[in-house]
């Protein structure tokens, strides 16, 4: 990956309004026509999905928002809701239950792997990929699937700031090919590391990953974990500082697939992919970003929010490792 891109660094703060959208702009327009990768097949309402679509957003901790291109155009949120009910679950039941129940350690392994469970006496090891994510899903309160599934999308619309809504079609298309996350789930009930009923919950999981977001909205969620768990539009409290602060170390070192550690070499920022084309970056105490394009490389991540990201994270200073004497 070139590194051409001016690099600044992590420390302070984020450049000026004016750079900030200098650099959308260049993101936009240098990576608009790239079409390596491929939108996903495995889901018939996911495979219509066109491959032009690309959306870029950004939103900064004192709630500042820059968009450019279709980042208005609603997708599901797939697997990127897997690190909002992550925080959602620990700031509910706390740090340590929730990381002894479902772990943070990378798998090595595809994301709907079993093999993580069978090799660790039926632990799924962290909470970003589906055996980790329907875990902490069976974490929702509540004495009814109902009032499991109020509290799952009442968490994620307030991350959004604004209600969230279900993609039927997405949803249905998704249940009828959701044999594997069943059987996921089911290996983890026997191992007696599901809480509810196991069919239950991947329902609720299903559901959740067919909420309807745009790349606007990512920017918004990813920002309130930036911004010590405030939403910066509503001013909400959402989650707590140390929740925030949980959920990006996950994602540092989880959020993209087996390609976490390419990811956080290449680009430096914590950040979490869905398979819908949705990726949202995090850098905290600044804000975040959120882009939209379906066109996948082979491990499921957007090729186009991979290109941006790394332009926005060296251009404007968000990569984690990068100092300056």
């Amino acid at each position: 990956m070139s590194h051409a891109t001016p690099t600044t660094v992590s420390t302070g703060s984020l450049p000026g309004h004016d750079d900030v959208e200098a650099a959308l702009d260049a993101a936009y327009e240098r990576f608009r026509d790239l079409d390596d990768g491929a939108v996903v097949e495995d889901v018939p309402a996911l495979a219509d999905a066109d491959p032009d679509l690309f959306g870029v957003a950004l939103v900064d901790t004192a709630g500042a928002e820059h968009v450019r291109g279709d980042a208005r155009h609603r997708f599901t949120i797939q697997s990127i809701s897997k690190a909002f009910v992550y925080a959602l679950v620990c700031q509910e039941i706390g740090h340590d239950a929730v990381l002894e129940r479902v772990g943070v350690d990378n798998t090595g392994v595809p994301f709907d792997s079993v093999l993580a469970i069978e090799h660790n006496e039926g632990h799924p090891m962290n909470p970003m990929v589906n055996a980790g994510a329907i875990a902490a899903t069976g974490l929702a309160p509540g004495e009814s699937r109902a009032e499991r599934w109020d509290f799952l999308v009442r968490g994620l619309s307030r991350f959004a700031g604004r209600d969230l809504e279900v993609d039927d079609a997405v949803y249905r298309s998704e249940s009828r090919a959701n044999q594997r996350n069943e059987g996921l789930a089911l290996l983890l009930e026997g191992h007696g590391r599901l809480s509810g009923d196991a069919l239950g919950v991947v329902d609720a999981y299903t559901r959740q990953c067919s909420l309807l977001v745009d790349a606007r909205d990512l920017a918004v969620m990813g920002a309130t974990l930036a911004n010590g768990g405030v939403n910066p539009l509503t001013r909400e409290q959402v989650v707590d500082a140390p929740i925030a602060r949980d959920t990006v170390s996950v994602l540092t070192s989880t959020g993209m697939y087996e390609r976490s550690g390419e990811w956080l070499f290449e680009v430096g920022v914590p950040a979490k992919s869905g398979i819908s084309g949705g990726v949202v970056m995090i850098s905290p105490g600044k804000g975040a970003v959120g882009t939209f394009s379906p066109r996948l490389d082979d491990a499921g991540n957007s090729v186009r929010g991979r290109r941006a990201c790394s332009h926005l994270a060296r251009s404007l200073g968000l990569d984690l490792f990068a100092s300056r004497p």
